[in-house]
């Protein structure tokens, strides 16, 4: 088996790598990864040398670097590779497009053109947009309301234009909140983790009541690679854990867990514009088809707290390129 990997460099995607050739001896992977901001060598660097695995640099937006990746053919693609940040596509909008729906396009049509067997697109709950009640449904129509879940959810329609049009054999997954060692540290869990380690307070959004749901780092990636192997072609799959906390409640624990104190380590800050509220889907489709996360919330929380701790080598020089607001 021969797999092009997109965006294997950044957070969920090395941890997809690195369980795939674990667990699959016959793979090959071809990682393309444009090596932007998130993308970190270091994520990887334990199998670097493995001969199953090989390092491309190139952005999925250049038709050439993609179809150079894939010169050697692919059962394969899956597509992490994605701007993700929603406080960034607030700013800078148009890198989100161009990277989650031209790119996407790119791809397909490499996966068109050389008729490769499978194709993943990794998506986002946020496409469902705020959820008042109840659960999204993988047919549930889409509702971005920040410049990110829009990007994502145009790079979701165009796979399944390119499935219904040219008959493309895609897939689609869509992940809650996700967390774990390795997660760049403006995203809320490891940018609350390294300043309540070096004793800062952590900028806590409006009252703190938006709902999250919690998915552990490796049980997104075994679900990735559960869809991508069992799946049905032109399906979609939601992957969540039904692990709801408010950012308030999340962090409460994470201040517990690190010795802080709330009255003096929460700093408010006003509101993101356009925050969605509540997020909330249904992972009954994907569970039926044999999926089951593994990893208890509490469990790893404290796992991912104590990996920050052990690695500050490894998160330190990036939070100096990232100053939180």
């Amino acid at each position: 088996m021969r797999w092009l990997v997109t965006g294997g460099l950044g957070f969920i995607g090395s941890h997809f790598i690195r369980l795939a050739l674990r667990e699959r001896p016959a793979l090959r992977v071809v990682n393309l990864d444009a090596m932007t901001y998130a993308g970190n060598p270091a994520n990887l660097r334990d199998i670097e040398c493995d001969p199953r695995y090989r390092f491309a640099k190139g952005d999925i937006c250049n038709p050439e670097a993609v179809r150079t990746a894939l010169a050697e053919g692919a059962d394969a693609i899956v597509n992490f590779a994605a701007e993700t940040h929603v406080d960034r596509s607030i700013t800078a909008p148009e890198s989100f497009l161009r990277t989650d729906a031209v790119g996407t396009l790119v791809l397909l049509e490499a996966a068109r053109d050389l008729a490769i067997p499978r194709y993943l697109q990794v998506s986002t709950d946020e496409v469902y947009g705020h959820v008042a009640y109840g659960e999204s449904l993988e047919d549930d129509p889409v509702r971005p309301r920040s410049p990110y879940a829009a990007s994502k959810a145009a790079g979701d329609l165009i796979t399944l234009a390119y499935h219904a049009t040219y008959g493309v054999p895609v897939l689609i997954t869509r992940g809650s909140n996700t967390y774990g060692p390795n997660q760049y540290p403006e995203k809320i869990i490891p940018l609350f983790v390294t300043n309540l380690i070096d004793d800062r307070p952590v900028p806590l959004y409006g009252d703190g009541l938006q709902i999250r749901d919690w998915l552990y780092v490796e049980d997104h990636a075994r679900a990735v690679l559960h869809v991508l192997e069992h799946g049905e072609i032109g399906g979609i799959y939601n992957i969540a854990t039904g692990t709801a906390r408010t950012n308030v409640e999340l962090t409460q624990i994470l201040i517990e867990r690190c010795a802080r104190s709330m009255e003096t380590h929460v700093a408010h800050v006003a509101d993101r514009p356009g925050h969605d509220r509540r997020y909330a889907i249904n992972a009954s489709k994907l569970r039926a088809l044999g999926w089951r996360p593994h990893m208890p919330f509490d469990e790893g929380i404290s796992h991912t707290i104590h990996w920050y701790r052990e690695n500050e080598w490894w998160w330190r020089p990036l939070k100096n390129q990232y100053v939180a607001k």
